[in-house]
């Protein structure tokens, strides 16, 4: 009798499993081996058992060069193959950058009133209105900073202002605590360079005489 189909599922039975790892990885072996003789090729396998068991076998000089061959090829392909697809997408970078580029410097030209001739009715509406924009947005922020300036002025003067003031009244509660003269403290009334000379009786009186003598008019005393 022939043997009958075995169901590829993991075995339940631990002595079982054990049994049939040992077997199949003999088998395993020896179709590598018998693989690398008869095709005079370069084959390297590496078995883990559940215990973390180690079972390898390499036709090469050893494990290490068939493993250092394998990771050039594959790593190499996947290289090129993820160069070719890096240049490619950069090369769609570049495209889409200067499709940017090329729509802003067209953009530029139209504010500054070149190459208006392609544009229809409804684009010159349009740049037109971004125009009137932009230049309320730059009158906006003129006044913003003039206002600014013009605070910043008005405060400076003030402030001038106060410390002006206050110097003065410290100089002058200086002088007054000093116990300078009544005179020479400061008086909204004082006139500087005149005083009214005091008038006698007998200076009036002849005065008056002088007056009347000019008149002609001559007194009686004298009569």
């Amino acid at each position: 009798m022939g043997r009958g189909k075995v169901e590829l599922k993991r075995i339940e039975n631990k002595i079982n499993r054990q049994v049939t790892f040992a077997k199949r990885r003999k088998g395993l072996l020896k179709k590598a081996y018998e693989l690398s003789v008869l095709c005079d090729a370069e084959v390297a396998l590496i078995v883990f058992s559940t215990r973390g068991k180690l079972s390898e076998f390499s036709s090469g000089p050893s494990m290490a060069k068939t493993l250092e061959r394998y990771q050039r090829c594959t790593y190499g392909e996947l290289g090129a193959s993820q160069s070719a697809e890096d240049e490619q997408s950069r090369y769609q970078d570049y495209l889409k950058l200067k499709t940017k580029v090329e729509a802003l410097q067209r953009t530029q030209r139209h504010f500054l009133g070149e190459d208006l001739v392609h544009l229809g009715m409804t684009e010159l509406q349009q740049l037109e209105n971004q125009l009137d924009m932009s230049l309320k947005k730059i009158r906006s922020t003129k006044e913003e900073m003039l206002l600014e300036a013009n605070t910043g002025l008005r405060r400076k003067l003030e402030e001038s202002t106060a410390d002006l003031q206050r110097s003065w009244n410290s100089h002058h509660q200086a002088a007054q605590l000093e116990g300078f003269p009544e005179h020479l403290q400061f008086n909204n009334t004082l006139q500087i360079g005149y005083s009214t000379p005091a008038v006698t009786n007998d200076e009036v009186n002849v005065a008056t005489s002088s007056e009347q003598s000019r008149r002609g008019f001559i007194p009686g005393w004298m009569l």
